[in-house]
């Protein structure tokens, strides 16, 4: 359903000023990706799973973060508000998370949105009413699997703890936001 667009590994093993340097340059050639892999599933080109892992769930829960906070403006339905406003909060907290935990792996997170991304907000920006709440419902029922079965996979294979722990920890949460897409897409 989406793709990433930027993928990079910064140099774990050198000092901080070559640290520095690595994600200067890493961030300045970062390779590009096929627009037709899914955000949740694309192949690892980098051979470093943690970073995937950081990347695809730091991108997928900024758009969670937009995405809820256009449901609070554009939706009709005020149970569709109030999901956003939960995605807003749960995503948030979840992203402000991951960022502590990357920025400990040496593993920068972009600041700007993927662009397949930010084709898909664009797109959802036209949606008013009736028809923005139900394709927002059935985005969120789909991201929301898409989102378990990559924090299913990192909680059980990642080498690292602290991101092993970060993914079965979230866990709970993104079953909970499915289990409430999938009632609020049924009642509209």
């Amino acid at each position: 359903m989406f793709s990433i667009a930027m993928l990079f590994v910064a140099s774990c093993n050198s000092g901080a000023k070559q640290d520095e340097q690595a994600n200067k340059t890493a961030s300045d050639s970062l390779p590009a990706y096929d627009s037709d892999t899914s955000l949740k599933d694309p192949v690892d080109t980098s051979g470093n799973s943690v970073t995937t892992f950081v990347l695809k769930a730091s991108a997928g829960g900024q758009l969670e973060v937009e995405l809820g906070n256009m449901a609070q403006q554009k939706a009709l339905s005020p149970r569709v508000k109030q999901f956003g406003a939960m995605m807003v909060k749960d995503h948030s907290k979840a992203n402000e998370e991951l960022k502590a935990l990357a920025d400990t792996k040496n593993i920068l997170i972009p600041s700007k949105m993927p662009d397949k991304l930010q084709q898909h907000i664009d797109e959802m920006k036209k949606l008013g009413g009736k028809e923005f709440d139900k394709h927002y419902m059935g985005m969120m029922t789909d991201d929301h699997k898409e989102d378990i079965d990559l924090f299913e996979k990192a909680a059980s294979s990642l080498k690292d703890a602290d991101l092993k722990g970060f993914a079965s920890k979230t866990l709970p949460t993104l079953k909970m936001h499915l289990d409430s897409a999938k009632i609020i897409k049924e009642k509209l």
